[in-house]
């Protein structure tokens, strides 16, 4: 069950079938998709992937995957997930351009972080990032992760593998 994670300024909870327009607008938004997954899909494709949040991730509980909202308004998305890319957990984060440059992509990626550490018990967790993400990669480089190798794609791009290791409770 993806459980209800707080910060400073973020909320984030579980999406409700009522999220569907602003899920679809998030994910249609190509400054955002450009650099999820396979890049931008179809309006259809995105409403297709919101229904089987609901009818595959959350009814079989798969993985954690939240709305990400600020004053009651939903800003992102998050979800920390076994992956075969990365031979363990990932994270994976987007909010809208809106909410770009405050400062919220940090907080929102700790959170996320620490529910892989303490909630989840990973002992690491893993990040997947084009290698033209700068902003991504600048921001996953100040919180600890480690570029650890890349991954030539089909299309010639290169994705950029991270992984922060949690630190000992006595360590440095």
């Amino acid at each position: 069950m993806t459980p209800t994670l707080r910060t400073e300024r973020l909320l984030l909870d579980p999406y409700t079938p009522d999220d569907e327009e602003d899920f679809v607008a998030l994910f249609q938004d190509r400054r955002v998709s450009r650099w999820m997954g396979e890049g931008p899909t179809s309006e259809a494709e995105d409403r297709a992937l919101f229904r089987r949040v609901f009818t595959q991730v959350y009814a079989r509980d798969l993985f954690a995957v939240w709305a990400v909202r600020r004053d009651g308004v939903l800003i992102g998305h998050a979800e920390i997930k076994p992956t075969e890319a990365t031979g363990g957990h990932e994270i994976i984060y987007a909010l809208a351009p809106a909410a770009w440059g405050a400062g919220l992509g940090t907080e929102l990626a700790q959170a996320v972080v620490a529910h892989g550490f303490d909630t989840l018990g990973l002992t690491e967790v893993h990040a997947t990032v084009a290698a033209e993400n700068t902003a991504s990669l600048t921001l996953l480089a100040r919180i600890g992760f480690v570029h650890v190798r890349d991954i030539q794609e089909d299309d010639g791009s290169t994705t950029r593998v991270l992984t922060l290791t949690r630190r000992p409770p006595n360590g440095p």
